[in-house]
C-alpha cells in the first residue's frame, strides 16, 4: 500500500510542478512565479497548518503533547552539532558555512512537512494534532546552535539582536505560532466558516508553490559544484541517516507510526525560508549559496520523492 502511494505521490500534481519548475530552468524558458505570489501561498500553508494545529490541540492532553515537545527541543539543539561535525569531516567548508549549514539543517522545511502530512493523509494514517507545535519547536534552537558555532569563526562578529528578532518575529514563526493560537481559540465552531478556503484549495495552492521551488532549485543547484561533492553526498543522505535515527527514537517514545513519521521528516528535512533570513542577518561573511542550494536543490527533492515514503515504511516496520 505504500509503495503504490508513493508511486501515485511520484505522479501528483505537486511533485509533478516541482519537476516542471526544474526542467523549466534546464531548458532556459522564462517561466517565473512572482515573488509577491510566493510570499502569499507562504503565508496561505502557514496560517492553515496553524489553525488546523491549533484546533487539534484543544483536544489534547499536557501529558500527551509535553514529551514530544521536550524531545523536539533535545533534537532541535543536537543535529546541528552533529550537522557541523560531519561536515568537517567530508567537505571543505570552513566553520562559518558549517555553522550556516547546521543552522539550516538543524531547522525544518515547512512544505516537507506539508506533503508528509499529505502523504499520510491519502494511506489514512493517522498523525498527531500537536505536529505543527514540534514544527514550531524544531525552527528556532537549530538556527540558535547553527549561528553559536559559526560565530566562533565570523570576521565580522554576530548581530545577535536582529538575528534573534527575525528567529522568534520572522515570518514563519510568527504566523504558525499565531495561527497555533487562533485555532486554539476558535475551535471547530469558528473554523466552519473558512473551511473552505483552507483545506478545498490546499493542494492546488501547493503544487503552484512547488512550482516555483522546482524553479528556484534548478536555479540554485549549480553551486554546489564549488562546495564539493562531500556537500552533496551530505545533503542526498541526512533524510535517510537523521529521519531513520529519530524515527527509531519516537517510536521508542510511543509517538506511533503517524508521529513517528512527522517527527523523522521533520528532522530530516532543511529549512529554506526562516533560516536564510536569521542566518543572513547573524552571519554576513557566509555563503548562503551553498546550505540553499544543498536544502532546495538535493534534500528537498529527495524527501519529497523518497523520503517521505521511505520513513513511512520505517516507522509501520518500527511499530509492528
Amino acid at each position: 500500500m505504500i509503495l503504490e502511494t508513493a508511486v501515485a505521490n511520484l505522479l501528483s500534481p505537486p511533485v509533478l510542478a516541482f519537476l516542471l519548475g526544474v526542467i523549466a530552468v534546464a531548458v532556459r524558458s522564462d517561466l517565473r512565479v512572482p515573488e509577491a505570489l510566493t510570499k502569499t501561498i507562504s503565508l496561505y500553508l502557514l496560517l492553515a497548518i496553524g489553525l488546523k494545529g491549533g484546533m487539534a490541540l484543544r483536544e489534547a492532553t499536557f501529558t500527551e503533547v509535553i514529551g514530544p515537545l521536550v524531545l523536539s527541543l533535545l533534537l532541535g539543539v543536537a543535529i546541528p552539532f552533529v550537522v557541523f561535525i560531519v561536515l568537517g569531516v567530508v567537505s571543505r567548508l570552513g566553520p562559518v558555512d558549517r555553522g550556516s549549514v547546521a543552522a539550516h539543517y538543524g531547522s525544518t522545511s515547512l512544505v516537507t512537512f506539508t506533503a508528509a502530512l499529505v502523504f499520510l493523509e491519502s494511506l489514512a494514517i493517522e498523525y498527531p494534532g500537536y505536529a505543527p507545535a514540534l514544527l514550531t519547536v524544531l525552527e528556532i534552537p537549530g538556527i540558535v546552535v547553527g549561528i553559536v558555532l559559526a560565530s566562533r569563526a565570523s570576521t565580522t562578529g554576530v548581530r545577535w539582536g536582529a538575528a534573534l528578532h527575525e528567529v522568534f518575529a520572522g515570518t514563519s514563526i510568527f504566523l504558525l505560532t499565531g495561527g497555533l493560537l487562533l485555532g486554539l481559540i476558535v475551535g471547530e465552531t469558528g473554523y466552519a466558516g473558512v473551511r473552505p478556503f483552507f483545506e478545498e484549495p490546499f493542494r492546488g495552492v501547493l503544487a503552484l508553490f512547488l512550482l516555483s521551488l522546482g524553479i528556484e532549485a534548478g536555479q540554485r543547484f549549480g553551486s554546489l559544484r564549488h562546495a564539493g561533492y562531500g556537500v552533496l553526498v551530505f545533503a542526498a543522505v541526512f533524510p535517510f541517516v537523521v529521519g531513520s535515527a529519530v524515527a527509531a527514537i519516537a517510536v521508542l517514545a510511543g509517538m506511533g507510526q503517524g508521529g513517528a513519521v512527522v517527527l523523522a521528516i521533520l528532522c530530516g528535512s532543511a529549512s529554506y525560508i526562516a533560516a536564510p533570513a536569521a542566518v543572513r542577518l547573524a552571519l554576513p561573511d557566509a555563503n548562503l549559496a551553498v546550505p540553499l542550494a544543498a536544502s532546495i536543490g538535493v534534500t528537498f527533492p529527495i524527501n519529497l520523492a523518497l523520503g517521505i515514503p521511505y520513513l513511512t515504511w520505517l516507522s509501520a516496520v518500527l511499530t509492528g
